[in-house]
């Protein structure tokens, strides 16, 4: 088989989801770590949204994590990343879904991208009020939904699956900004994305992406092969930084 380039930085949930179901399956992989935001002209030709991740294997290109993964269960032996049970397949699905969308609008664009990025990519000042109302009002919504379907051991449904692997990954990111589950309040979610770091493949990826958040984006490529990563040798990368057509304002 060609080798298989992943195009996107492990800061991003969605990058670190897919990197995850590698692992599951022993796909072997090299990274590109660019930020979606500083994507070159080629970037936008194999990534129209200008998002990441991008699978690239030979002749290939594949954009969104849901594709990617789907197209990895499709084409790779090993355990299947989904249940067997059909209710439990579609069940997982739906929280693929759920975390790919509201999960992340709220996590990734309105807490995280807006206290993070913006300012440090834009030089745009915070909306304070976007952000107290996303983490005081929006979110708890959230977290009492995940709590209700989250069970009290194990993974979401028995065995590990794309379901953890989907949900989890931005909590990471809302951690950078100081926004954390409350134990004593969502007991069951706090307790269950402990097992997710310490059991699953996404642990070390969690790890990467908090050094790099440390780490300027022009050096994150020496930091790969302390996390056991290797460098793409080309990179999609460049210097100027754009919004895609569908990143907020």
């Amino acid at each position: 088989m060609e080798p298989v380039t992943i195009v996107g930085n492990p800061v991003s949930p969605y990058v670190r989801k897919v990197l995850a179901a590698c692992a599951l399956k022993g796909v072997e992989v090299q990274l590109d770590p660019i930020v979606g935001l500083m994507g070159n002209d080629d970037f936008g030709r194999i990534s129209p949204l200008r998002r990441i991740p991008v699978w690239v294997e030979g002749e290939v290109t594949l954009c969104d994590s849901s594709v990617i993964v789907q197209y990895i269960e499709e084409t790779r032996p090993g355990p299947s990343l989904w249940p067997a049970d059909p209710v439990e397949r579609a069940k997982a699905r739906w929280l693929e879904e759920f975390a790919d969308t509201r999960l992340f609008d709220v996590l990734g664009w309105r807490l995280f991208f807006e206290i993070a990025v913006k300012p440090r990519f834009f030089g745009s000042e915070i909306d304070q009020a976007k952000v107290e109302h996303a983490r005081d009002v929006e979110l708890p919504v959230i977290l009492d939904y995940l709590e209700g379907v989250t069970p009290e051991s194990g993974f979401l449904f028995g065995d590990l699956s794309m379901a953890d692997l989907s949900v989890a990954p931005a909590f990471v990111n809302a951690g950078a900004v100081q926004v954390n589950v409350d134990p004593t309040r969502w007991p069951k979610l706090a307790a269950w994305l402990e097992r997710v770091e310490a059991e699953t493949p996404l642990g070390p990826l969690n790890k990467l992406a908090r050094a790099l958040m440390r780490t300027p984006a022009h050096a994150h490529r020496d930091r790969l092969p302390e996390f056991g990563f290797v460098a793409a040798s080309r990179s999609w990368g460049g210097g100027e930084v754009r919004r895609g057509p569908m990143t907020p304002q």
